[in-house]
């Protein structure tokens, strides 16, 4: 694909992910409004709000910037975002771009080791399991993951704390570091580390199932192709025959599914992060919403949104480069 091909390629994908990402930004500014409910209420409590006289409850409203039109509050967010600015939080009262920037690393924290071992373990279980299709190794991780797809995640998180930390007490079962630290760099990583391991085995083990089984599937597409069973009737060794052969192709549907999980999976954690009382996105949108803060919601569910953006747009865009097939396709699709 030539340079100029590409440029008007990734020109028409960019124009159609703004066009999206306005339509989202719009919902992301509905949906808290739609929402029961009086943030008023939660900010002060219902016995001092009922106190307020009508003039000092007009002045909070004003500062708060809720006695404006909904159209001038929905003028005031779009342009807001593009200069980075999503007002203040109700309930933390300071700026919503602050709060977000310590939140958000804790979350990456959990997700990009989740991540990587959900692929690593789904990817190697569902090939293995496709290769002995039809025996007892494949009917066993199977049933298993299965098993584990429909647990939900809360239930889980939750079995591992009353196991590890409870019965056990290996690891702590809240939180992402102590509430005292006393100590150098290294004991701080390794708190850390500590209050990771139940989260990120959580989120591991509830994602797993569907890298597995979409690898097992795609896998055994894969070795019913005639190059395949070419190459296996040629006497080619059973590991170049998975890897070279069969896995290779097999993980292109695989690989789509991993990249759109990285926007997805901030949003997911929100279970994971409530059972843990992780101070991640997810923990920070459960209290915006139990707190009717508003800003603080459209700032989270716009974190959400541009990551469900990014991980689309950046699919789109490497899929090609796994698959020559689509690259051929799309040149052929965009020349004259």
């Amino acid at each position: 694909m030539s340079r100029s091909m590409f440029s008007s390629r990734f020109g028409k994908k960019l124009i159609q992910y703004l066009l999206v990402l306005a339509v989202a930004l719009s919902i992301n500014f509905a949906l808290p409004r739609l929402a029961p409910g009086d943030p008023l209420e939660f900010f002060f409590g219902e016995s001092t709000i009922n106190e307020l006289t009508p003039a000092q409850r007009q002045q909070v409203e004003h500062e708060l910037g809720l006695d404006r039109s909904i159209w001038q509050q929905y003028v005031d967010f779009m342009t807001g975002v593009f200069h980075l600015d999503l007002g203040s939080s109700i309930k933390y009262g300071k700026p919503v771009t602050d709060v977000l920037a310590e939140r958000l690393p804790w979350t990456f924290l959990l997700v990009a080791p989740s991540l990587i071992l959900s692929a690593v373990i789904g990817i190697a279980l569902g090939a293995y399991a496709a290769w002995n299709r039809g025996k007892r190794r494949d009917l066993f991780f199977l049933s298993g993951m299965l098993t584990v797809e429909s647990i939900p995640g809360f239930w889980i998180g939750m079995l591992l704390i009353a196991v590890f930390s409870v019965r056990l007490g290996w690891l702590p079962s809240f939180g992402a570091v102590p509430i005292a630290h006393t100590g150098g760099t290294a004991s701080y990583v390794l708190a850390i580390i500590e209050h990771m391991i139940l989260p990120v085995l959580t989120i591991t083990i509830t994602t797993v199932g569907a890298n597995f089984l979409l690898t097992r599937s795609s896998m055994l597409e894969t070795l019913g192709q005639d190059y395949v069973l070419m190459a296996e009737a040629k006497g080619v060794s059973k590991r170049k025959l998975i890897l070279s052969h069969a896995l290779r192709n097999a993980l292109l549907p695989v690989y789509t599914h991993i990249t759109m999980s990285l926007g997805t999976l901030v949003s997911g954690a929100v279970v994971v992060e409530t059972v843990f009382s992780y101070p991640g996105i997810g923990r920070l949108l459960y209290e915006s919403v139990i707190a009717r803060d508003y800003p603080m919601m459209q700032g989270v569910f716009l974190i959400i949104t541009l990551g469900v953006i990014a991980a689309n747009l950046l699919a789109d865009i490497t899929y090609p480069i796994f698959d020559p097939r689509a690259r051929t396709r799309k040149t052929v699709e965009e020349s004259p």
